[in-house]
């Protein structure tokens, strides 16, 4: 899928756990809802850091560049050392190894170990990164038509501003983990979720997500999961458009309101 559906499919993934854990009687505080949506929309574009013309690629000007250049190396390392006889050796990593759940697990936990160790300069930079994302992906059109510099500023400040909100007691820095350091444990989920919500919604595209990988499906370490070939689509087919999006809309929308305890409470 394009960047805009990868975006809402995130943001709108963790509004539906922000609405099963208010079913549950957890309820998220809001701005734990907030945050989270929003660094989860952030975290659906991240799987295609191996691809140079992604979004994500181009988010961070020759840093984000040049790290999507390590990621593709990385990535196509991986695959030709593990490939099964019978799938073809790759010179590009796209769709490989960002696009299976041991990378999602290790992302996640990457950031939320950092959160746990540096605390609140790690809170800020988790928060810059996947709000500059979440500006790309949901804002996409006004987005690219704006400079660079404008969209980070955006997302600095909306890290400084949403970092002092989780700060402040009884708004969610320790929703889910209460033991002492471990306050911003929780920042790792909505990246994990964002993750693989992008992965899944790649297995709904013509070319399918070896999401995974290393378990062999049918001989093959990177299967590419999908639905029946009949149901399939091109990203950015007027399916993704005019019938994902909206629905993502609704859910979200559906999702927020439980989740804020506006209704069904």
């Amino acid at each position: 899928m394009m960047g805009p559906a990868h975006s809402l499919s995130g943001a709108a993934a963790w509004l539906g756990v922000g609405a099963a854990a208010a079913a549950l009687d957890h309820p998220m505080p809001w701005p734990v809802v907030v945050v989270g949506a929003l660094i989860c929309a952030g975290a659906a574009l991240a799987p295609d850091l191996d691809q140079k013309s992604a979004t994500i690629s181009r988010a961070f000007g020759p840093i984000s560049h040049a790290l999507c250049g390590v990621i593709d190396a990385l990535s196509t390392a991986v695959y030709n050392g593990t490939r099964s006889r019978g799938e073809r050796h790759r010179a590009g990593g796209h769709r490989t190894l960002t696009h299976t759940w041991p990378w999602a697990v290790f992302i996640g936990a990457g950031f939320s170990a950092a959160a746990a160790v540096w605390d609140r300069w790690a809170v800020l930079i988790i928060l810059f990164i996947h709000m500059v994302l979440a500006v790309e992906g949901l804002l996409w059109r006004m987005a690219r038509v704006s400079s660079d510099v404008l969209v980070w500023l955006l997302g600095a400040a909306s890290a400084w501003i949403l970092a002092g909100v989780l700060d402040k007691p009884g708004n969610g820095s320790d929703w889910l983990f209460t033991g002492d350091g471990q306050e911003y444990l929780w920042l790792g989920l909505p990246i994990v979720l964002g993750a693989m919500v992008h992965n899944i919604g790649d297995a709904l595209t013509v070319s399918g997500c070896p999401i995974l990988w290393p378990i062999p499906i049918a001989g093959k370490r990177w299967y590419p999961l999908g639905t029946p070939r009949f149901m399939r689509f091109r990203a950015g087919a007027w399916v993704e458009s005019n019938i994902l999006m909206p629905a993502f809309m609704l859910l979200g929308g559906a999702g927020s309101l439980v989740a804020l305890g506006l209704i069904g409470g």
